[in-house]
């Protein structure tokens, strides 16, 4: 990354070294002032890259680990590509509109992500796959392919610690960065190459839907964040593992008081500047709904209005004209619905183009209510009754599920449901994913598989 103070250059990281092409698309940030270029590769250039990531050999194991934990190093410490990690902060946060101290989280999560990639996507090694020694048949693990393609998300800094656990397992990997923020993936693409893994082995593509599509048809295995639309499209591939909305909901049943846990409540849906997809946006009570959602309300109306630098910042910010855009489309989703805040509006007008999202708390009539399953950008969460004859149908479909209940006959029945992809049971935020354990199923589980292995020497990834 080189260029002035001014607008940056973002170049793609290809085999061969940095590349920057006549192609950009123009970085904005908040007040619609562009901070960078980004290159955008053409075709042919992304297939002969994809074709050098296969030819490339693995590095051993030792080798992956070391590159790993330097890499976490670098990139919560070093000047990278020209820019300190104090800049990259203050750019990522004024480009995406996330809160600084958000941004500087995730620096740290992502820090530990790429140190721990290794012993992180090991969590999903079956037991019968351990390796054994003395020249016993086992089963081995074994990777499903050699290039891993990755489309990713530009929402939070902090999906960039998943996709490296594929580079952890020997993959040689291919990141298609998210247009809106590629600033956090060229910073992790670049530390991983100062660490020691070869250009060759991973590559950073920036590039149109097109040629994206090709990237995931290229290579062997390929992960893609979207919306419904790339849940739908990819949801029958045994190839393509699609990440989607999240849909995080919160439970309370009617022994319960919610008085008790409106700590847990509010951080589910304000940390983070809302903007995870593990950010409540749905609150299910059995009993009447609104005295909960009246206290959060009243919490969240709290929160200040900054620009996304400030050191207080806490409510995401977005360009004025795409901030009103949100409340209109907010607007004609809640018809219907009573507001407790965010009513009038969730524009907070910051003077420089640009907008912080206020907090928005509506309650609806029915837990089958479609609102309930609408995630936006910003604290905006969705309180709804619910009862033992509403079944688990509301509240699946969920990437995380937090139950205030001390049922447990409940409990056993959410935790089987396959679709409450986590499950967390009392005073435990919904945006709180714990290092070690499965965000979305581990990532292990899609890219390596067991096979029986007979030998004198031990067998290993």
């Amino acid at each position: 990354m080189s260029g002035s103070a001014e607008v940056l250059h973002l170049d793609a990281l290809g085999p061969t070294g940095p590349y920057r092409t006549h192609e950009t698309d123009l970085v904005h940030d908040v007040t619609g002032r562009p901070v960078a270029r980004l290159s955008t590769v053409p075709r042919l250039y992304a297939r002969r890259a994809v074709a050098a990531l296969r030819r490339a050999e693995t590095l051993p194991l030792d080798e992956r680990l070391a590159a790993l934990a330097e890499a976490g190093r670098l990139f919560a410490t070093a000047t990278l590509g020209g820019m300190t990690v104090e800049r990259y902060e203050h750019t990522v946060a004024r480009v995406s509109g996330l809160p600084l101290p958000t941004v500087r989280e995730a620096t740290g999560t992502l820090a530990a992500g790429l140190s721990g990639a290794y012993g992180f996507a090991a969590q999903a090694r079956p037991r019968g796959s351990r390796d054994t020694a003395g020249g016993a048949a086992t089963a081995a693990w074994v990777r499903r392919g050699d290039v891993f393609a990755v489309l990713t998300a530009g929402n939070h800094p902090g999906v960039h610690a998943q996709w490296v656990e594929a580079l952890a397992l020997g993959y040689r990997v291919a990141v298609r960065p998210s247009r809106r923020e590629p600033v956090s993936a060229h910073r992790v693409v670049s530390a991983l190459h100062e660490a020691g893994f070869g250009r060759d082995h991973l590559v950073l593509l920036p590039c149109g839907h097109d040629v994206a599509d090709e990237l995931v048809e290229g290579a062997d295995l390929a992960m893609v964040y979207g919306g419904e639309a790339v849940v739908a499209k990819y949801r029958a591939s045994t190839t393509v593992l699609p990440h989607g909305p999240g849909r995080a909901k919160i439970l309370i049943t009617a022994e319960t008081d919610a008085a008790r846990h409106l700590d847990t409540i509010v951080q589910s849906v304000g940390r983070q500047g809302g903007a995870e997809c593990a950010n409540t946006t749905a609150v299910f009570v059995e009993g009447d709904p609104a005295p909960v959602a009246e206290a959060v309300a009243a919490r969240l109306a709290a929160l200040p209005s900054l620009p996304p630098e400030s050191d207080r910042a806490v409510l995401p910010v977005r360009e004025l004209d795409a901030a009103r855009s949100l409340e209109k489309f907010l607007h004609a989703e809640a018809a219907g619905a009573r507001a407790w805040l965010g009513g009038d509006t969730i524009v907070a007008d910051l003077g420089d183009g640009s907008a912080a999202l206020r907090p928005a708390v509506f309650q609806l009539d029915r837990a089958d209510a479609p609102q309930a399953r609408l995630e936006m950008p910003f604290p905006c969460v969705w309180f709804a009754p619910w009862s033992r004859a509403d079944g688990l149908a509301p509240l699946s479909d969920t990437l995380v599920l937090t139950a205030l209940t001390s049922d447990r006959e409940l409990v056993g029945r959410l935790l089987q449901d396959p679709g409450i992809r986590n499950l967390h049971v009392g005073d435990h935020p919904t945006d709180v994913l714990l290092p070690g354990l499965p965000h979305d199923g581990y990532l292990g589980e899609f890219l390596m598989r067991s096979k029986t292995f007979t030998d004198g020497t031990p067998t290993g990834v």
